[in-house]
Protein backbone atom coordinates (compact mmCIF):
# COMPACT_ATOMS: atom_id res chain seq x y z
CA UNK A 1 0.00 0.00 0.00
CA UNK A 2 1.12 3.72 -1.10
CA UNK A 3 -0.10 6.96 0.21
CA UNK A 4 0.40 9.54 -1.72
CA UNK A 5 0.59 13.75 -0.03
CA UNK A 6 0.46 16.33 -2.50
CA UNK A 7 1.54 19.69 -1.61
CA UNK A 8 2.29 22.52 -3.63
CA UNK A 9 -0.32 24.50 -5.16
CA UNK A 10 -1.72 27.74 -4.76
CA UNK A 11 -2.89 30.84 -6.25
CA UNK A 12 -0.10 32.65 -8.81
CA UNK A 13 -0.24 34.97 -11.43
CA UNK A 14 -0.23 34.16 -15.05
CA UNK A 15 3.69 33.65 -16.30
CA UNK A 16 4.46 32.42 -12.45
CA UNK A 17 6.10 29.59 -11.47
CA UNK A 18 4.96 26.94 -8.86
CA UNK A 19 6.36 23.35 -7.23
CA UNK A 20 4.36 20.81 -6.15
CA UNK A 21 5.32 17.80 -3.98
CA UNK A 22 3.73 14.34 -3.72
CA UNK A 23 5.32 12.49 -0.98
CA UNK A 24 4.63 8.69 -1.01
CA UNK A 25 5.01 6.44 2.20
CA UNK A 26 6.25 2.91 1.91
CA UNK A 27 9.99 1.68 1.20
CA UNK A 28 8.94 0.82 -2.32
CA UNK A 29 8.40 3.98 -4.09
CA UNK A 30 11.84 3.87 -5.87
CA UNK A 31 9.93 0.74 -8.06
CA UNK A 32 6.49 2.76 -8.86
CA UNK A 33 6.27 4.76 -11.70
CA UNK A 34 4.90 8.43 -11.36
CA UNK A 35 2.40 10.51 -12.77
CA UNK A 36 0.52 14.08 -12.35
CA UNK A 37 -3.16 14.38 -14.07
CA UNK A 38 -5.47 17.62 -13.25
CA UNK A 39 -9.19 17.96 -13.21
CA UNK A 40 -10.29 21.54 -14.18
CA UNK A 41 -14.22 22.78 -13.43
CA UNK A 42 -16.54 21.43 -15.71
CA UNK A 43 -13.81 18.64 -17.30
CA UNK A 44 -12.81 15.44 -17.08
CA UNK A 45 -9.39 14.62 -15.27
CA UNK A 46 -6.10 14.38 -18.16
CA UNK A 47 -2.91 13.65 -17.74
CA UNK A 48 -0.17 16.20 -17.30
CA UNK A 49 3.39 14.37 -16.63
CA UNK A 50 4.86 10.87 -16.14
CA UNK A 51 7.83 9.37 -15.54
CA UNK A 52 9.25 5.84 -14.85
CA UNK A 53 10.79 4.54 -11.72
CA UNK A 54 14.80 6.15 -12.02
CA UNK A 55 13.16 9.84 -13.82
CA UNK A 56 15.28 9.26 -16.67
CA UNK A 57 12.54 8.71 -19.05
CA UNK A 58 9.12 11.38 -18.99
CA UNK A 59 6.56 12.33 -21.10
CA UNK A 60 4.40 15.26 -21.54
CA UNK A 61 0.74 16.57 -22.47
CA UNK A 62 1.37 18.52 -25.52
CA UNK A 63 -0.21 21.82 -23.44
CA UNK A 64 2.55 21.54 -20.66
CA UNK A 65 5.67 20.57 -23.05
CA UNK A 66 8.83 23.18 -22.42
CA UNK A 67 6.58 24.14 -19.33
CA UNK A 68 6.60 21.76 -16.72
CA UNK A 69 9.13 19.37 -15.83
CA UNK A 70 8.55 16.04 -13.80
CA UNK A 71 10.85 14.96 -11.47
CA UNK A 72 11.64 12.59 -8.41
CA UNK A 73 14.05 12.06 -5.54
CA UNK A 74 13.83 8.52 -4.60
CA UNK A 75 15.78 9.01 -1.67
CA UNK A 76 13.20 11.62 -0.25
CA UNK A 77 10.38 9.20 -1.34
CA UNK A 78 9.28 12.17 -3.50
CA UNK A 79 7.84 13.32 -7.15
CA UNK A 80 7.86 16.99 -8.15
CA UNK A 81 6.15 18.85 -10.71
CA UNK A 82 7.81 22.17 -11.47
CA UNK A 83 5.11 24.00 -13.49
CA UNK A 84 6.75 27.53 -15.42
CA UNK A 85 5.11 30.00 -17.45
CA UNK A 86 1.61 29.32 -16.21
CA UNK A 87 -1.15 30.00 -17.73
CA UNK A 88 -4.97 30.60 -16.70
CA UNK A 89 -5.85 27.55 -18.12
CA UNK A 90 -3.55 25.53 -16.20
CA UNK A 91 -6.09 26.16 -13.63
CA UNK A 92 -7.28 22.99 -11.82
CA UNK A 93 -7.27 20.41 -8.98
CA UNK A 94 -3.60 18.77 -9.31
CA UNK A 95 -3.30 14.93 -8.52
CA UNK A 96 -0.22 12.82 -8.39
CA UNK A 97 -0.22 8.94 -9.01
CA UNK A 98 1.77 5.84 -8.10
CA UNK A 99 1.92 2.71 -10.59
CA UNK A 100 3.61 -0.33 -10.38
CA UNK A 101 3.65 -0.78 -13.95
CA UNK A 102 6.77 -0.35 -15.68
CA UNK A 103 7.75 2.52 -17.97
CA UNK A 104 6.36 5.94 -18.25
CA UNK A 105 2.49 6.02 -18.38
CA UNK A 106 -0.16 8.00 -19.07
CA UNK A 107 -3.73 6.85 -18.77
CA UNK A 108 -5.83 6.79 -15.37
CA UNK A 109 -6.13 3.10 -15.61
CA UNK A 110 -2.27 2.23 -15.27
CA UNK A 111 -2.28 3.23 -11.73
CA UNK A 112 -2.93 2.09 -8.54
CA UNK A 113 -2.66 4.77 -5.57
CA UNK A 114 -3.83 8.45 -6.16
CA UNK A 115 -3.17 11.41 -3.95
CA UNK A 116 -5.60 13.93 -2.61
CA UNK A 117 -4.98 16.86 -5.01
CA UNK A 118 -3.93 20.06 -4.52
CA UNK A 119 -5.70 23.40 -6.26
CA UNK A 120 -3.16 25.23 -8.68
CA UNK A 121 -5.15 28.77 -10.01
CA UNK A 122 -3.26 31.03 -12.46
CA UNK A 123 -4.91 34.51 -12.54
CA UNK A 124 -4.67 36.58 -15.61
Amino acid sequence: QVQLVVSGGGLVQAGGSLRLSCEASGRTFSSYAMGWFRQAPGKEREFVAACNWSGDSTYYADSVKGRFTISRDNAKHTAYLQMNSLKPEDTAVYYCAASGGFGVLRYENEYDYWGQGTQVTVSS
